[in-house]
């Protein structure tokens, strides 16, 4: 009798590690078709879907990428396998509204930026509908929130895989909603980024204040760029600088 329970309790255990293993690498596709994979930015949101175990048997099951990513930046984002251990949910389900006054960080950083007065969707104040930003990305300037997305400078992967990976989770809160490390851009300059460092991705204007403001914020959160990410880092800043 002993060595069944034992037996059941080892079988349970091997199903309890394998759900968690499995589900890391979760792949959800959505009741319109979307593939979402962690890296996507309507992952979490996703609660009614179609579970894969990879994007490549979502996609084989007739689903499709939602738009602005594409499996190029994808497996830029996550570089080898043994890297894939990122999830958007180590940095908290999404924007937060840590002062509680239902405007999260997204719409305060919409706010902070805009140089006109913003106008919300109604009389709550709590999302932004239009405003008017000059895109550090490009210097064009955008009047509906709608077209915007909020650029994390060191995108939220690229600091797991330099050091975020050991913080606490408050920690990767604070991180992920900083408004240092926030920049309402245009969405598919910002989709094209992905999760590249500035060794492999810039934006098309701003490119010194760029890497400056990147630079500032690895130096702030005591993030560890490879030796290579430095060098470059290090030749571009004193390149601007001549």
């Amino acid at each position: 009798m002993m060595k069944t329970i034992e037996k059941r309790l080892c079988f349970a255990f091997f199903l309890l590690i394998f759900s968690h293993t499995t589900s890391a690498q979760l792949v959800k596709k959505s009741s319109s078709g979307l593939c979402h994979s962690p890296e996507s930015r309507w992952y979490e949101r996703t609660t009614q879907y179609t579970a894969f175990d990879s994007l490549d048997a979502c996609m084989a099951s007739n689903g499709r990428l939602p738009k602005g990513m594409t499996k190029t930046a994808i497996s830029k984002e996550n570089p080898s396998k043994g890297r894939n251990d990122y999830s958007r949910a180590a940095f908290g389900h999404g924007w937060d509204d840590a002062d509680g006054d239902c405007q999260n960080s997204r719409a305060e950083a919409l706010i902070a930026t805009s140089t006109t007065q913003v106008r919300f969707a109604d009389a709550k104040r709590c999302r932004v509908v239009t405003g008017r930003w000059i895109s550090p990305f490009s210097s064009k300037i955008i009047q509906n929130a709608s077209d915007i997305d909020i650029d994390h400078v060191v995108p939220l992967a690229w600091a797991w895989h330099h050091g975020a990976n050991q913080w606490p989770k408050d920690k990767r809160e604070q991180f992920a909603n900083d408004p240092v490390n926030l920049w309402p851009v245009e969405l598919s300059l910002n989709r094209s980024k992905g999760a590249q460092g500035p060794d492999q991705w810039l934006p098309p204007a701003g490119q010194c204040g760029y890497v400056a403001r990147f630079l500032r914020i690895v130096k702030q959160y005591n993030l560890k760029p490879s030796r290579q990410e430095a060098a470059w880092i290090k030749a571009f800043i004193t390149q601007c600088r001549s």
